[in-house]
């Protein structure tokens, strides 16, 4: 009797072992996915978007085959530091490396090397600007080739391992300055050019724009090869591709702000064999939900230091919420800054630190759309939606109703029928600091380059944050963060 309940018992095994075997052998196979990122570009640059002249066909085609969000928003809008963020999960000001060109410190939180210790092939290609500790995540490095670093990205996906989910992290510099041009796309001339009302409608800023659009084309042609790859390959239905840029268009009022046009970024998904085609999400995201929700998508842990939320339930649901607030920072990109932005509903809300001072970077000074603004405010010529740059002192506090005002440019802080909704925000930003270790810094970084009418700065020196204790705490702050 013994020796036949044994049998039973081991042939209970077997038919278990079987039907999870059976189970295993019909369960989808976990995603490949690739991050592209683009360099430099405002969410509305698009054809998908709505722009009408910009030549963007295979973005406009991955939109098309997937899903569009409409608010997705950076947490900074500055070239290094938002990489920083992307790859941590984490606000700039927690990633040790809240300032451009600072390296990300040894230690924190990697999402791709998650992917990798969970057996995913990781890659990174093209600009990296995080430091040498980021690139420990990665199996293979690569600086990309060609103009914008764009032209290994297809032969990277040609000898990846077939034995193993890849991730990869494709970035190009396009579209960031200084123009490069070359033979993917067919120029763009100045009459197409739409100008915002807050730069100066000229033959300089049109010309400097057409290359801008330019740049941007290249980056879609080179999308463009990686979808056609996907398919030759008979691996796009579950490969899950993300588009998105790492800040807004270097033009002046739009990078390194937290103005729509600087801190909002296009973000297109396309997963055939999950997300419907022609979807559209109008719920907010933020770029540290990156991460979270690749890991998900993944089966990989979510490490706890990870700010961010994830967004998968969006690919299906696309009128979902995971996300309350979208909150980013404007720390110091060649001149000192200290700005904080929450984004809720229809309301944009933005505190400066150091509104003495006026609100610059390079592109608001340099390059032709920058200089022709310059020239202009010295002539006295300005109409009210180019004064931005010139303001000193700035305003302390700003609220736009962001449905009614897409350009931000009537500020209703200080009026009285908003002010219930100014104190709700106060509130949201002031917990949000509270929770995340923000600090105003006691000895911030200076100047790197002269500012018009002002001395020249002493010799640079580029003091990398955080230095005190409050920041090293900033550094190990909880996540996620008031996401709900």
């Amino acid at each position: 009797m013994r020796s036949f309940n044994w049998l039973c018992f081991l042939f209970s095994l077997v038919l278990l072992n079987q039907s999870a075997f059976a189970e295993d052998k019909t369960s989808p196979a976990r995603p490949n996915i690739i991050l592209i990122f683009a360099d430099d570009v405002s969410w509305n640059d698009l054809g998908c978007y709505g722009h009408p002249t910009i030549r963007t066909p295979n973005l406009d085609r991955l939109a098309k085959e997937g899903l569009r969000f409409d608010n997705a928003y950076l947490t900074t809008s500055s070239c290094s530091p938002s990489r920083c963020s992307v790859i941590t999960g984490r606000y700039p000001h927690n990633t040790g490396a809240p300032e451009l060109h600072t390296p990300l410190p040894q230690g924190q939180v990697l999402f791709p090397q998650l992917l990798r210790d969970s057996g995913y092939y990781t890659v990174i290609s093209g600009k990296q600007h995080m430091g040498n500790y980021a690139l420990t995540a990665f199996d293979h490095v690569s600086k990309g080739k060609g103009p914008g670093r764009e032209a290994d990205w297809v032969p990277i996906l040609k000898k990846r391992p077939k034995d193993k989910p890849f991730f990869c992290w494709f970035a190009s510099v396009d579209a960031h300055r200084a123009w490069q041009a070359s033979k993917e796309y067919q120029p763009h001339q100045p009459s197409e050019v739409v100008v915002p009302p807050y730069l100066i409608d000229s033959p300089e800023t049109r010309r400097d724009l057409a290359q801008y659009y330019d740049e941007i084309s290249r980056i879609d042609f080179f999308t463009g090869k990686i979808l056609d790859e996907l398919k030759t390959q008979g691996i796009d239905d579950n490969t899950l591709v993300l588009f998105f840029a790492d800040n807004g268009r270097p033009f002046p009022r739009c990078k390194t702000r937290l103005y729509d046009s600087g801190i909002k970024t296009p973000m297109m998904v396309r997963w055939p064999a999950v997300v419907k085609p022609e979807t559209v999400s109008k719920s907010l995201v933020s770029s540290i939900d990156i991460g979270p929700t690749v890991l998900e998508l993944a089966g990989a842990p979510i490490d706890p230091r990870i700010q961010g939320v994830s967004f998968q339930k969006l690919l299906t649901q696309p009128d979902a919420i995971t996300r309350d607030y979208a909150f980013a920072e404007h720390n110091w990109h060649v001149f000192k800054a200290h700005e904080r932005m929450v984004r809720s509903g229809d309301w944009l809300y933005i505190r400066n630190a150091w509104p003495e001072q006026r609100n610059l970077c390079v592109e608001s000074i340099d390059f032709p759309s920058g200089e022709v603004l310059w020239q202009r405010f010295k002539a006295g010529k300005l109409n009210q939606y180019q004064q931005d740059v010139f303001l000193k002192p700035r305003p302390k506090e700003e609220l736009y109703l962001v449905t009614e005002d897409p350009y931000q440019f009537n500020n209703l802080a200080a009026k009285p029928e908003y002010a219930d909704e100014l104190a709700r925000l106060r509130g949201v930003l002031n917990q949000w600091t509270e929770e995340t270790g923000d600090t105003i810094p006691e000895n911030p970084t200076l100047d790197r380059n002269q500012r018009p009418g002002a001395p020249k700065p002493p010799e640079f020196e580029h003091r990398e944050m955080p230095g005190d204790a409050k920041q090293a705490h900033a550094i190990n702050a909880p996540g996620p963060v008031r996401a709900r």
